[in-house]
């Protein structure tokens, strides 16, 4: 650069730009600090913030292609690390911090804890393939392990309920965050394994940061899950998170909606699938019998003598037979569809709100929610009660609670 010669406003940013993307120190670095001024540009992406400390402050941009890989979003007040380069932006003269990764103070060591946990799990066999089991192909009855809050319980229940209503679901809540959350599993896990007749188990929570999903990644809760009596699916976060429950478990669903859908069959399909397998029985019994009789009435038409049909009535008489068995395995094999499909059909009735309301039992709705829990409603609501022969309108006096285990 020549001292004497004028430069405009641009040329000199662009120079002291070239001076900062030339230093090997500006172009490759870390800096811890707390977020402020944060911006979130949905319509381009790019988020915009300053990340500062006690004594001082820089201007940071993270485009749309890296915040993409983000397992969190920033906030205000939120303690990072972030790696990336400083350069000038030449349209201000100023300098910044472009943002290439970024993560929540805290979160290298839980991964670094995540990596130890899952290599010493994997070299002992907790991952191994040949201990996975196979899902239930029509379970009975599921536990759900999640918390008794938030969306993914609700999800859990209402596709759970939607597929296949045969299915009893026995809700086990406990602690999914934070210190005691691994013990509230661990020890919910073990009274479960204690209950008869259980087919499946599905633990888990919805999204969140690394340090929300923390606990699925404990050592002890994976140890607990792996000595299962019956299969268990782990559902935890996104489709992009991975916890170690996840590795140990039977199954791992992307999402608890995922794990519903993985739990049970559609028992609209099922119902499809029997009356086709009905009609297809009844097709090939019918196509089987006419093409026997044509080839007896072929056979009929080329018989010219006694012994041809001396030899023709034995055939006959042996078609006559085979046919009788068709007709015998076919009243068989129906009459066994025809049982369990009836079977599944007087549980689908046993269920109808009609049905339950024909026997004693009733529907409370306050406006237009129906009530499933005492927590529900207050002093001083007004509910609507419907019975099988009418409705009543009553006002509640009083609430109490009772625990259910």
């Amino acid at each position: 650069m020549n001292n004497n010669t004028p430069l405009s406003v641009k040329q000199l940013n662009t120079y002291i730009k070239s001076l900062f993307e030339s230093d090997m120190h500006l172009i490759n670095v870390t800096v811890i600090g707390e977020i402020s001024n944060f911006k979130n540009h949905y319509s381009s992406g790019h988020l915009y913030f300053t990340v500062k400390d006690n004594d001082s402050a820089i201007r940071c941009v993270m485009f749309k292609s890296s915040a993409a890989t983000l397992k969190f979003l920033p906030a205000d007040g939120m303690s990072v690390i972030i790696r990336g380069r400083v350069s000038v932006y030449e349209k201000d003269g100023q300098y910044m911090l472009y943002a290439q990764t970024m993560q929540q103070e805290g979160e290298g060591e839980l991964s670094k804890q995540f990596e130890i946990t899952k290599e010493k799990l994997k070299s002992e066999g907790l991952f191994d393939e040949d201990n996975k089991r196979e899902l239930p192909a029509f379970p009975e009855r599921i536990a759900l392990v999640t918390s008794e809050t938030g969306a993914a319980v609700k999800d859990l229940i209402n596709i759970l309920g939607i597929r296949y209503p045969l299915c009893t679901v026995i809700m086990c809540p406990v602690l999914v965050q934070g210190a005691d959350a691994p013990k509230s599993m661990i020890k919910t896990l073990n009274r479960v394994y204690k209950l008869s007749r259980l087919d499946l188990i599905i633990i888990g929570r919805g999204g969140g940061s690394s340090e929300d999903l923390a606990a699925f990644n404990d050592e002890n809760l994976a140890r607990t899950i792996f000595e299962s009596p019956v299969p268990v699916i782990s559902a935890v976060g996104h489709e992009t998170d991975f916890s170690i429950s996840d590795f140990v478990a039977d199954k791992r669903a992307s999402t608890p909606s995922h794990a519903a859908e993985m739990a049970v069959p559609d028992i609209s399909e099922l119902k499809a699938t029997v009356l086709s397998l009905k009609k297809r029985i009844s097709d090939i019994s019918k196509s089987t019998y006419e093409l026997y009789l044509s080839r007896f009435q072929n056979a009929s038409y080329k018989v010219s003598s006694d012994k041809f049909y001396n030899y023709l009535d034995t055939k006959s008489r042996l078609l006559d037979t085979l046919f009788d068995k068709l007709l015998s395995k076919e009243k068989d094999c129906l009459n066994k569809k025809s049982a369990s499909f009836e079977k599944y059909t007087a549980k689908l009735d046993a269920l109808s709100p009609l049905k339950v309301l024909s026997r004693g039992f009733s529907v409370v709705k306050n406006n237009d929610s129906y009530i499933k829990s005492v927590k529900e409603i207050k002093q001083n609501d007004r509910l609507n009660i419907k019975f099988a022969d009418g409705e009543a309108s009553c006002l509640v006096t009083e609430t109490k609670e009772e625990e259910i285990l």
